[in-house]
């Protein structure tokens, strides 16, 4: 078995809610034969199974859904390629290293994006949660946990 099973939609009217946990009860029961155990939350919000040994994460764009299934605690976030963000956020979210990555890169709203996916991922991974701004960690836009899926850059990150 793959260390992690990644399924991807299109919303197609759905909520990003719907459409995830419609992915996650596939990946589930692909990988298990069974139904959608009970989920759970910690009391950082970080969703769970009750009762089995497989960890999940789940996200959403304004046009798609992710869902990774693993067999450990694993975090994905998604953002659209297209979307535009503001430089200022660089400011507000980066380390110094990968400030100077960002401020190298000849595109600087895609590295921007491609650091965000990571950030959010790993806070999904860890179940602290986005508190504040995540300027404590060292990503590179090109890190190769990336991926470019429909026109969205998804990011996995996993112990």
């Amino acid at each position: 078995m793959p260390m992690n099973e990644l399924l991807g939609c299109r919303l197609e009217g759905r909520s990003g809610h719907e459409a995830g946990r419609v992915l996650l009860a596939q990946l589930y029961e692909n990988r298990t034969g069974r139904p959608l155990p009970e989920i759970a939350v910690t009391e950082r919000g970080k969703p769970y199974f009750a009762d089995s040994d497989l960890y999940f994460s789940i996200t959403h764009t304004k046009n798609h859904a992710f869902c990774v299934l693993s067999d450990h605690p694993v975090g994905i976030d998604a953002e659209e390629m297209d979307r535009t963000v503001s430089p200022r956020l660089a400011e507000k979210v980066l380390s110094s290293a990968e400030k100077a990555r960002y401020e190298a890169a000849q595109d600087k709203n895609a590295a921007l994006l491609r650091l965000w996916v990571l950030k959010e991922a790993w806070v999904k991974r860890t179940g602290e949660g986005l508190r504040g701004y995540p300027d404590h960690t060292d990503f590179s836009p090109d890190d190769p946990r990336i991926r470019e899926i429909d026109g969205c850059f998804v990011a996995i990150i996993e112990d």
